[in-house]
């Protein structure tokens, strides 16, 4: 098994907030970094890929590039807009070589090696691999838009004062159906897929979609879930990064900004 994985790492991360999140600390070394070793370790990797924000590609190589290429990791120009850009441009630098073309979020560093030995032994046998995890919370489909709701002040005399000024406002969303859990299931990164299927999968014309196994499923062909994680978390928001230094047992900066950290 020969494979490349490819990460892409240009999206803009906005619901992080205005810091980059792949430059938070987790013991010491950058969220990314710390993605990129797992993978770096693995003996079936022959290549890592990782797809940067063109716009600031000359600043990400200056942060990461020298770590990177200790790792055996090499930095591509991601796309402008989508994932599946950043995706396709990487495909054109992947080794001919490669049996597998795997692809990881940059910002889920807590991948387990007992989750990737489960992926990759897999992978041996079914071209399209994903891991998942079942829901076990109820889910409800609602609505697209939101309703405010304003806290009630119990302070008349206050509330005779500021009037609206200062009340807390409060998002709701209505609930249009309760869904049924039953077989369903979270997937996760790293997926993974024969190459020539992969290959396939990224000539169509639409590629639009939520991963790469679903550009697979619209070819017809078949994709399989092994067991995922619950620790292999992706850094979206301020509190995933709290909860994945937790389940890492690592811990954050201590004095200095972090933009000053490596």
């Amino acid at each position: 098994m020969n494979v490349s994985v490819i990460v892409p790492a240009a999206g803009q991360s906005t619901r992080f907030g205005e810091s980059d999140k792949l430059i938070q600390d987790l013991g010491g070394r950058p969220l990314l970094i710390r993605t990129i070793e797992l993978l770096s370790k693995r003996e079936e990797v022959n290549q890592i890929l990782v797809g940067a924000p063109p716009e600031d590609l000359e600043q990400f190589r200056e942060r990461f590039a020298a770590t990177l290429g200790f790792l055996g990791a090499t930095v591509v120009e991601g796309g402008r807009v989508d994932r599946w850009e950043t995706v396709q441009n990487a495909l054109h630098h992947v080794s001919p070589d490669a049996t597998h073309i795997a692809v990881h979020d940059a910002a889920r560093p807590g991948v387990s090696m007992a989750l990737l030995d489960r992926l990759f032994e897999a992978a041996r046998s079914k071209a399209a691999v994903v891991p998942g995890v079942r829901i076990n919370s109820t889910v409800k489909r609602v609505s697209s838009e939101s309703e405010t709701v304003r806290a009630i002040e119990e302070d008349g005399v206050a509330d005779a004062i500021l009037g609206e000024v200062g009340r807390v406002e409060i998002e709701t969303l209505k609930v249009l159906e309760t869904v049924s859990r039953e077989d369903l299931m979270e997937i996760q990164t790293p997926q993974i897929f024969d190459a020539d299927l992969f290959r396939r999968a990224y000539a169509q014309e639409d590629l639009s979609g939520t991963d790469d196994a679903m550009l697979v499923e619209r070819l017809g062909e078949s994709v399989y879930v092994v067991e995922g994680d619950v620790g292999n978390l992706k850094v979206t928001t301020p509190s995933d990064l709290t909860l994945i230094r937790a389940v890492m047992g690592v811990r954050g900066p201590e004095k200095r900004p972090v933009h000053k950290q490596f």
